[in-house]
Formats: C-alpha cells, structure tokens, sequence
C-alpha cells in the first residue's frame, strides 16, 4: 500500500494505451465500481437522458448535442467531477465534455450537475480512447484536460500508464490549431514521463519551455486532499502545451 497523498476522485482514467497492437488490451484502468448510492441511481435513471452521450461509435455532433455552436472543452478522467463542474460554471461560453468509466462519480456529477442547473456540459461512461477515435472528430475539441491519471507507480505497471507516444499522438489529432492539453500529476516520476512524451511530440509546444510546468491556473480547482498533500510536502505538476505547426528540420 503507498502513503501518496493524492485527489482520489481522479484515479483511473478512462483510456486504453495505443503504443502497440498488443497493448491495445491492456487497460490504464481498473474498473472498482463501488457502492451505489439511492441517489445516484436515481441520477442515472433520471438524468442520464439529460447530460448523458450514449456511445455510438459513430462521429459525434457536438453542436446538436449542446443545441449551439460553442469551443469545446474535454476531460478525461474526470472522477467525481469537481474540476468539470467548477470549470462549467465559471465558463458558460465553452461547453464542456467529460469522460469517465467509474459508475458512482458519474452518478455524483449527474446530480451536481442538475443541482447547478448546468446546461453546457455533457458526459460519456466510456474507455476514453474508443471515444476519442470514433466519436470525436479531428480539431473539434479547444482544450483538452487530464487530471491526475493513475500513475501506476510500480515500474513493471508502468506500461499501463495513460500518457504514451501513440495517445499524445491521438490526443493532438483532436485538439484544434492553437489549442491547449493540460495535464496535472503529483508524481514526479510521471511527470517526468509526460514531459519525455509531450516535449518530443511534434506539434506540441511546452509553454512553460522544455520540462517545464507551471503554477495551478484558476481553471483547475484545488481539492482537499491536495491542499493536505502540498502541507505535508508533496509537489503536484500542473503541464500546459498548445498544439502548433511542427517544426519543419533541415
């Protein structure tokens, strides 16, 4: 068992790793449902149609889906959708899109969500890659967000980890020209990964310079168990790239 100090509600994001034919049945995730609760079995019987997007496997029209055309954001992984719900309400022009496989966050969103009255966010329960390839057309999306993903911090796991050459690719093939990928750990051992991956992909640019992060911006919550984690010392990476042309090498 570890002692990390981390924000639970964003363990086990929602992808599978595409470095290799083989490693296409390997999950990044485990699938630990837990509990449900009345409440949030009530969310999904009865909110399910409102903020629900029903996997297809089919490209997705985002706009008719919002009922407007609006830039988009996208969370993988969101957990129990506390950075998703703060970042919809702060920001009513964007709309927003989260990913997550975990039954009871999905639940708990749901009836925050109607709770708040949201109207620009919407939800897939789906492994986030299979969305991203089949339902998410190339560009569409202005930002996408990975939040604590699961570091799989033994070194013989750490094929599972989300962050890879081939998603990075994946990922930048969905972001539009000029648009961000923000990810945020508090394991050093992955964000030096996510830095190998992130700063050798061509197209993506490290704002902050080559293997660098910056400070928590106003965008992203800072939840409970990471406030306790940064007294008792532990650092958290918050990576910030835009997608841009790449280099052209003589």
């Amino acid at each position: 068992m570890t002692s990390r100090i981390a924000p639970p509600f964003n363990r086990g994001v929602t992808a599978t790793p595409i470095d290799t034919h083989e490693a296409r049945r390997i999950r990044s995730f485990v699938l630990r449902q837990g509990r449900f609760s009345p409440a949030q079995q009530r969310a999904f019987d009865q909110l399910w149609p409102r903020f629900g997007l029903d996997y297809a496997g089919t490209p997705r029209d985002f706009d008719a889906a919002f009922g407007r055309r609006a830039p988009r954001i996208l969370e993988i992984g969101f957990g129990n959708g506390e950075a998703l719900l703060h970042s919809a309400l702060r920001d009513s022009g964007r709309d927003h899109v989260g990913i997550e496989v975990h039954a009871p966050g999905v639940g708990r969103l749901l009836n925050a969500l109607a709770a708040a009255d949201v109207r620009n966010a919407r939800i897939y329960r789906h492994d986030a890659v299979e969305v991203l390839e089949n339902e998410i057309a190339d560009a569409a999306f202005d930002e996408i967000r990975i939040y604590f993903p699961d570091p799989w911090h033994k070194k013989r796991h750490h094929k599972r980890r989300l962050v890879n050459p081939g998603f990075a690719a994946l990922l930048l093939r969905k972001l539009a020209m000029g648009g961000r990928l923000h990810l945020a750990t508090d394991w050093r051992d992955y964000a030096e990964q996510m830095w190998d991956v992130l700063d050798a992909t061509p197209g993506l640019t490290n704002v902050a310079g080559a293997r660098g992060h910056v400070a928590r911006p106003d965008w992203r919550p800072q939840t409970h168990f990471e406030t306790r984690g940064r007294k008792l010392g532990h650092g958290v990476w918050d990576l910030l790239y835009e997608r841009s042309e790449p280099q052209v090498r003589d």
